[in-house]
């Protein structure tokens, strides 16, 4: 490296500079001692092309010595030509280039994130590992892994991050998420009418309710089996199936209680989520005392043990002299062992499985049973019919099928012992469980039970899907006898193209053709008046767009249309299991 000083007009800010291809920097700062006293520490260059020097560290100084030196021009001051003092690296070396600009950047101002990692994603292209680079600028390694981790997430987010729009817990929480889900975060953000998680939400958004970190587990994970969900920054993992992982842990905490109890000590209390260990209620007390131990467990999954403590009223009465209250009895060693009871357990399943075979009345009642109440291996969740729009969620709560859904779902709920104001028959009610609801549905008629099973599948059909399609085509469903064109509808219909089409179904070619330069509100208006026979105009009766009939098909050859690849993808299937053509017999 050698000094030299070299005229301003042969300088620019090399692509290697942090500050390249931004905004000009905020110099107001140093301007006014760069006015004064010039440029007084050497900007680092590299040699360029046409006998130019790139700048890589001293971007501000470079900009504050122009101003100055078009303010002294503006001012009729004789030209003279502004040499700065500058420290030059040797040609090619692009890693050594990135890092002099990064170093003297960070050492006086940290920049942010996103811009940190675009020049540690160069530096680790030209050949340097996150060990090097976390040697050079003094860096933890795992800082410097979690700043190249920003590049798993979609650049739209980044951008979030580098306008400060989002904070870091919000970033370092969709290093949970895959692509998909982070495209599902960034649609909510752009809608304003949605409410977008952030901060310790969005984690739970992400995980599907409490997030239990794998670190607060009583027992070892790896064995267990349990997936994990890790952050990019590899420092927390959560576990993918909660219901899992707490018959793991409340059998550890179990084992720990035991264990407490052979050691001697008085008592051992397990707390709850629900409820919290209270120190300032309780007081010290060593085992031989008396003292006991409480177990506190946390939604989070987090087990804390208490030993050696009192209520301090049971501190006060042994204080006083008194007898202790009565600990509770130490538990009977049971009668059969951990590995026994699960021997007897998993041949006990062989036998009823296999004897369910014979019974499928049965099988189909128990089945039916898991899906209202759920269990650890049944999952059923009912389709929630949200829309983002008021007007969408009250045309479909007000409409002819959703009204007879509903009549027949409370018949079904008083049937089977629920309250008829439930919002569902599936996920569980009153807390019978499997059992309860099995038995019950056990003292039901074939065809009271094929009643709940049809509210059951109503209720967990997935909007949208192709099983709507191929069920609707199934049962021949007319769409007029369910639906007829509301306020809603119209005004969510916009596109010109379409809405002549609209026009051409319901008043006629001619009629569409003398109105295809008017106004989307005069077509609407048009079509409206024909379906309520309005404003003089003929009523059309039982009239629905073409995409919403069983088949669907589409007005434009644009594409884009959600029934029409739903009713693709029934068609696919139809062709996938259509018999082989059978050879002619010679």
């Amino acid at each position: 490296m050698k000094l030299q000083f070299i005229e301003l007009d042969k300088l620019y800010v090399d692509p290697a500079n942090m500050r390249f291809a931004k905004r000009s920097p905020d110099v107001s700062d140093i301007l006014p001692s760069i006015r004064k006293r010039g440029i007084l520490q050497s900007l680092i260059v590299r040699p360029g092309t046409d006998d130019r020097f790139g700048i890589l560290a001293g971007a501000r100084r470079f900009r504050a010595a122009q101003i100055v030196a078009a303010e002294r021009a503006e001012g009729g001051a004789a030209p003279e030509p502004v040499r700065l003092p500058c420290a030059i690296l040797e040609a090619g070396d692009d890693a050594a280039a990135v890092e002099a600009s990064l170093i003297e950047n960070m050492a006086r101002l940290d920049p942010d994130e996103v811009s940190r990692w675009e020049s540690f994603v160069r530096l680790v292209r030209e050949g340097r590992s996150p060990e090097e680079i976390a040697d050079t600028f003094a860096l933890p390694v795992l800082a410097v892994r979690r700043t190249l981790a920003l590049g798993n997430l979609l650049p739209r987010i980044r951008d979030l991050c580098r306008r400060e729009k989002i904070d870091a817990a919000t970033v370092r929480h969709l290093t949970l998420a895959t692509k998909a889900r982070q495209r599902d975060w960034v649609a909510l953000w752009d809608a304003p009418e949605a409410h977008c998680p952030t901060g310790w939400q969005l984690r739970g958004w992400l995980l599907g309710g409490q997030a239990i970190a794998a670190r607060h587990a009583l027992f070892d994970v790896d064995a267990a089996g349990l997936g994990m969900v890790a952050d990019l920054f590899a420092e927390q993992h959560y576990v993918a199936d909660a219901d899992a992982f707490w018959r793991s842990q409340n059998a550890a905490i179990e084992a720990r209680r035991a264990a407490y109890l052979e050691a001697g000590w008085s008592g051992v209390e397990i707390i709850g989520p629900a409820e919290h260990f209270h120190g300032w209620e309780h007081e010290k007390t060593p085992k031989r005392k008396g003292g006991r131990v409480y177990i506190d467990v946390r939604a989070d999954g987090e087990v804390v043990f208490h030993e050696g403590y009192l209520s301090a009223r049971e501190a006060r009465r042994i204080a006083r002299g008194e007898a202790p209250e009565a600990a509770p009895a130490r538990p009977v060693r049971p009668e059969v062992s951990g590995p026994l009871q699960a021997y007897i357990d998993l041949h006990r399943h062989a036998a009823v499985r296999a004897a369910l075979l014979t019974r499928p009345g049965v099988a189909l009642r128990l089945m039916v049973a898991h899906a209202i109440a759920g269990s650890p291996l049944w999952r059923v969740e009912p389709e929630p019919q949200q829309a983002r729009s008021d007007a969408v969620q009250e045309s479909l709560e007000t409409c002819r099928g959703e009204t007879v859904f509903d009549e027949k779902r409370r018949n079904m709920l008083a049937l089977l012992g629920f309250d008829p104001e439930a919002p569902t028959l599936c996920r569980g009610h009153g807390g019978r469980g499997v059992v309860g609801v099995f038995l019950t549905l056990l003292d039901l008629s074939d065809a009271d039970l094929m009643d709940v099973v049809a509210v059951l599948m109503g209720e967990t059909l997935a909007a949208g899907s192709a099983a709507v399609e191929a069920v609707g085509s199934e049962l021949g469903v007319r769409m007029t006898d369910w639906w007829e064109a509301d306020d809603a509808f119209l005004a969510l219909v916009r596109d010109k193209e379409v809405l002549a089409h609209l026009v051409a179904d319901v008043a006629g070619n001619t009629i569409a053709d003398a109105n295809a330069g008017e106004t989307g509100k005069t077509m609407r208006r048009i079509v409206a008046d024909h379906l309520a026979g309005a404003g003089g105009r003929a009523k059309v009766e039982r009239w629905v767009p073409r995409w919403m009939a069983f088949p669907p098909s589409a007005y434009t050859a644009r594409g884009g249309v959600g029934t029409l690849d739903a009713r693709a993808e029934v068609d696919a299937a139809l062709a996938a299991r259509a018999p082989e053509p059978q050879p002619l017999a010679a």
